[in-house]
């Protein structure tokens, strides 16, 4: 990350006159991994729920509750810093949004009553919040032009993490008790410091921008049109995360009671939805990059279609089988999703990630806290069959328009 990596081209445009040799992966990869760190303390807060149940007593509506309180709280504030950082970036924020993560990790572990699991989950919320935005900006900026796989790269650390967080738990904070949550703050500490090194990257680069006038990719497409594109964007984020939501939520609880696996194979079983999800968003971006983003969003969540709908009849083995392909072909679509959305809106980086990225948690959060009242009073199969229809709103994607075309008749 030395001062001569900081030129690739503006984050507005298109970067199609920039070289693939502009691609900074130092930086990418660097964002990745503290996405990796991010998602990791995220996922252990869901991994964790078997062993909060028992610990405080709690329902399913609490399980939800909880979930909701984190999402939501990501949800609100995402879109917010977007917004500011769009107008005034600032580097350093990452560092201080990890810091808030590792306070919240610390409270996760000593909590003593059910408010403070709500304190300390809001506090991974606000770091959340903070990161994503800013993040996603700065992979887009480093990423010489190739968005798809620039926002791949990024969000494979996400995955990465939340497919670890599962094992992490089943392997460590089971079988040591909560408190062993505090350890890790370390990775929480690694962070911090990668961040800062990619802020002097950042402040470098907008130095050397600064002089520099910016070129960007104009929308060929009216307002009207490009609203009604974000909408169908938004709904679309909204049945992959509510499904996802019942898969992380609920999945562990779903395995115990249909299967009788122990809480440490319910673990690994959600690992390898979750290892198939990084796979998934992993390959999606580079797909999305060559045959364009539409064509990626429709294999990918209308293509999960028939898996989900035999996900609730399937037994041991084909549930295995199923949560792996539905994790590994759901998940390609987001990394496409979000680079539509901000070729349609060129120069408001910030503000889409936040948005689309805490849109996702807000969904995944108030479908997690419904889902949670369902399962209490229908029981957790009957959550499954209802989220198997989730993927039909998949459909609207025929009301996208084709941004891959539209650029070259630009």
């Amino acid at each position: 990350m030395t001062d001569t990596t900081a030129t690739a081209p503006q984050g507005g445009g298109s970067g199609a006159s920039a070289s693939a040799q502009s691609t900074v992966f130092a930086v990418i990869l660097a964002v990745s991994f503290c996405h990796c760190i991010n998602d990791i303390m995220q996922s252990l807060l869901s991994a964790i729920y078997p062993l909060l149940k028992d610990n405080y007593g709690l329902d399913f509506w609490q399980i939800g509750l909880l979930t909701f309180t984190f999402q939501v709280t990501a949800s609100l504030l995402q879109p917010v810093v977007g917004m500011v950082t769009d107008k005034r970036p600032m580097p350093y924020s990452l560092s201080w949004g990890m810091g808030s993560s590792l306070v919240g990790l610390l409270v996760l572990a000593y909590a003593g009553h059910y408010w403070l699991l709500l304190l300390g989950a809001s506090m991974i919320g606000i770091g959340s919040a903070v990161f994503h935005p800013e993040s996603s900006r700065i992979a887009r900026l480093a990423s010489g032009g190739r968005h798809g796989l620039a926002q791949s790269l990024f969000q494979v650390g996400g995955n990465f993490g939340q497919s670890m967080g599962p094992l992490l738990a089943a392997f460590i904070v089971v079988p040591l008790g909560q408190t062993s949550i505090a350890w890790f703050a370390v990775g929480s500490l690694i962070g911090i410091v990668v961040l800062w090194k990619v802020g002097n990257w950042y402040s470098r680069y907008r130095a050397t921008m600064a002089s520099r006038k910016a070129s960007p990719f104009v929308s060929p497409f009216g307002r009207s049109r490009v609203m009604w594109a974000l909408i169908v964007l938004t709904l679309l984020v909204f049945s992959k995360n509510a499904y996802v939501a019942s898969i992380s939520s609920f999945y562990t609880f779903y395995a115990i009671e249909k299967f009788g696996v122990s809480v440490q194979a319910s673990q690994v079983m959600l690992f390898v939805f979750l290892g198939a999800s990084a796979l998934g968003i992993l390959l999606g971006g580079p797909f999305g990059d060559r045959y364009g983003q539409k064509a990626m969003i429709w294999f990918s969540i209308v293509g999960v279609l028939p898996f989900t709908l035999a996900l609730p009849y399937a037994n041991f083995e084909w549930t295995i089988v199923l949560t792996t392909l539905i994790g590994l072909i759901l998940s390609s679509a987001f990394s496409n999703i979000v680079v539509l959305a901000q070729e349609l809106v060129p120069g408001r980086v910030g503000m889409i990630a936040g948005i689309f990225f805490g849109f996702a948690f807000g969904m995944g959060g108030i479908a997690a806290a419904i889902l949670g009242v369902v399962a209490d009073a229908r029981g957790i199969d009957y959550v499954y069959q209802v989220c198997s229809f989730l993927p039909l709103v998949g459909l609207l994607t025929v009301f996208l328009p084709n941004m891959k075309e539209a650029r070259k008749a630009a």
